[in-house]
């Protein structure tokens, strides 16, 4: 029980951290990538679907991203609700494919963009602080239940903590290359 606990609490943390991983595709950089896209629905008939589902996005340089439906009847629904997303971006249709210039970043919104991935950074770490306590809770229900010794119960905490450590520590490493490419011009 008492090792299961700790086994527990780093799969917990594992969790946390891809989710945080995910969020941080999501921050705008100066850069263009598909991962902005992963929001858009488009209404396939009568099914919202991903916008991947329904066309190829790629890449062609660092400032473009060119949507190509898979089939052009398409190309009209996908352009609108790229426009309903709200991304701070305004495609255009030449009929074939949808080309979506990426705006360079001026000094001011990369700031507010760094100041947005500390709250995110901040909240996981929050979360994985959460699933610590709650394995710490459990190792003093287990020795108050006398299911473990005192000796046990500080071992497995001294566990938890350098698990929590090194999950916090792998969040501000992700953080800080994050924000060295929002502010890399």
């Amino acid at each position: 029980m008492s090792q299961e606990v700790v086994t527990q609490c780093e799969q917990g943390m594992e969790k946390r951290l891809k989710s945080f991983e995910q969020e941080l595709t999501k921050v705008r950089t100066g850069r263009a990538s598909v991962s902005i896209l992963d929001r858009v629905k488009v209404d396939y008939y009568g099914t919202p679907s991903p916008l991947n589902q329904v066309a190829t996005l790629s890449t062609p340089d660092a400032k473009t991203i060119v949507v190509a439906p898979f089939e052009k009847s398409l190309i009209s629904d996908i352009e609108r609700s790229i426009f309903k997303a709200d991304l701070g971006v305004s495609p255009t249709n030449d009929g074939v494919v949808i080309r979506i210039p990426i705006p360079q970043l001026t000094e001011e919104r990369r700031k507010e963009i760094v100041k947005g991935l500390k709250k995110i950074s901040e909240d996981a770490k929050i979360a994985i602080r959460q699933v610590r306590r709650d394995g710490n809770d459990l190792i003093k229900k287990a020795e108050k239940d006398k299911e473990i010794s005192e000796d046990d119960r500080k071992g497995l905490q001294d566990k938890i903590q350098k698990a929590t450590d090194s999950f916090i520590k792998k969040v501000d490493e992700r953080a800080a290359a994050k924000e060295k490419e929002v502010m890399t011009i």
